[in-house]
């Protein structure tokens, strides 16, 4: 049957899976010490969007992307994460205080964090997919992490959505099966949030890159931070590491 085949949609779709496992548990052990989370997760979606784009055969084995890519961006990716580890810190002291206030007052805060929490995950989870296609320095990453959760704002709640739905599924809609969760997110978990959250990415990147411009034709001028009007105000100009390569040996990427 040609399910079965070696080069059917099976045999390819198992591949996958098994490189997304592979990527997870790098990831696992990669992050052991909090420090190097960043370099860790601009590895990880680095190998997501080359298996989203199917050049992951390009460099070899996916285990070697992964150590390139995080070798590569080890530290500016560490620096980001540095600053998100000192947001969370902020927002984790935020919420310890607002505890302590009653009445009118405290709720005002605690929408205040909601508020705070939210928009730091709107542009949070955007910053290390980034990272790990565009060359960029880091409070322009930052920047346009930020810009472009708000100018992509579909894609963000899309790719907010599936996070939020897994962990909600996993860890409390059957606590009883808390363990057996913790183990499935240990594998894969974390490196099937990021794949599928890399579509959503793809989709939302066309602000930024010349995909939107090939797509768009004579209307790229007015697509968000692509005309010239704003790249000369610096406000999201991001060039591409998929045509370096150093990242990626095939010169027909985004040509």
């Amino acid at each position: 049957m040609k399910m079965f085949d070696v080069n059917g949609p099976l045999v390819a779709a198992m591949s996958k899976f098994a490189d997304i496992v592979i990527c997870n548990i790098m990831f696992c052990l990669f992050s052991l010490p909090i420090i190097t989370v960043g370099a860790s997760l601009a590895a990880l979606f680095t190998c997501m969007q080359q298996l989203i784009y199917e050049e992951e055969r390009d460099e070899g084995l996916i285990f070697r992307v992964f150590w390139n890519a995080f070798r590569r961006n080890f530290r500016q990716a560490t620096a980001l994460w540095l600053v998100c580890l000192g947001a969370f810190l902020f927002l984790g002291a935020y919420w310890w205080i607002v505890q302590f206030m009653a009445g009118s007052v405290g709720r005002v805060y605690q929408i205040t964090f909601y508020f705070l929490a939210l928009l730091f995950l709107m542009g949070f989870i955007y910053i290390f997919p980034l990272q790990a296609r565009f060359r960029n320095k880091v409070r322009y990453t930052l920047r346009n992490a930020w810009l472009l959760s708000v100018a992509a704002l579909p894609w963000t709640a899309l790719a907010l959505a599936v996070p939020a739905a897994l962990v909600y599924v996993c860890f409390f809609m059957n606590p009883a099966a808390l363990t057996l969760m913790e183990y499935l997110w240990g594998v894969c978990g974390f490196g099937l949030v990021a794949y599928l959250d890399s579509f959503f990415f793809r989709q939302a990147f066309k602000k930024i890159s010349g995909e939107r411009q090939r797509e768009a034709g004579s209307q790229a001028r007015e697509a968000l931070f692509t005309d010239e009007e704003h790249r000369s105000e610096d406000l999201m100009v991001q060039e591409s590491s998929f045509s370096d390569p150093d990242w990626n040996r095939r010169e027909d990427i985004g040509k």
